[in-house]
């Protein structure tokens, strides 16, 4: 009969142990997320993350080593500044010959 007079169930301290043991998990399961994530500071991949692809407000983040370098699309279209260098040929074998402008006969 001694375990029904037991007054441990009022005590108040173990509420306390109790949200201790929550945010534990809830810290474990962060830390979780973060090594999970591809952009993670302390991962060594290169790694490059497309977000919205092919909409107006794509935005492309290339992490190299630790440097991050982020892209954002403006939507408009952009117009080349460029001149025409040659003509590249798909030969039957699947190779690519290019031939540069003005080149002599």
């Amino acid at each position: 009969m001694r375990f029904l007079d037991d007054d441990d169930a009022d005590d108040p301290i173990l509420s306390v142990v109790n949200l201790i043991d929550l945010f534990l998990v809830v810290a474990g399961i962060l830390m979780i997320v973060i090594v999970r994530n591809p952009l993670n500071p302390f991962a060594s991949q290169n790694v490059t993350v497309i977000e919205n692809p092919g909409q107006a407000d794509m935005r492309i983040t290339v992490k190299q080593g630790e440097e991050l370098t982020r892209y954002e699309s403006t939507g408009e279209i952009g117009e080349g500044g460029g001149v025409k260098a040659g003509v590249t040929y798909r030969l039957p074998d699947g190779r690519m010959v290019y031939v540069p402008e003005g080149a002599a006969p």
